[in-house]
């Protein structure tokens, strides 16, 4: 998946030298979404949020650590460690970094989801994020 994930991103333009913009990335997922799944649609903003404030199972969800308003700064549940703001309104620096966008779904789906999540359900989470305003 991190494969089809950087060949993607790469046909998008996203991972070359310099910050990308959230967009580039919902280009980049929206490119992968459509070969893991055929009859791609496009990516949804609430299907983002449901995704986004759903334990998935589990204990937690994306929600548990950055809050249910992702304009907010958030907590880690375990460590406390202040989380900055997801929304990229709320903060410039998110979904910046190819590198560091598929470091953390990486992460914190195998975490929230115990899984590798897929790409649309990665686009569904930025679109909501990017209809967050503070």
């Amino acid at each position: 998946m991190h494969r089809l994930f950087a060949a993607a991103a790469f046909a998008a333009g996203v991972g070359a030298a310099g910050a990308e913009q959230p967009r580039d990335f919902e280009t980049a997922f929206s490119t992968a979404a459509q070969q893991e799944e055929p009859g791609f649609q496009g990516f949804d903003a609430g299907r983002g949020r449901e995704f986004f404030n759903t334990t998935h199972g589990g204990d937690w969800s994306c929600s548990s650590c950055h809050t249910d308003n992702p304009a907010a700064a958030g907590k880690h549940a375990v460590t406390g460690k202040t989380i900055q703001p997801m929304a990229p309104a709320a903060n410039a620096e998110r979904f910046t970094k190819a590198a560091k966008v598929e470091k953390w779904f990486t992460r914190n789906c195998r975490d929230v989801v115990k899984r590798v999540c897929t790409a649309r359900e990665k686009g569904d989470v930025i679109a909501y994020l990017l209809s967050v305003k503070p």
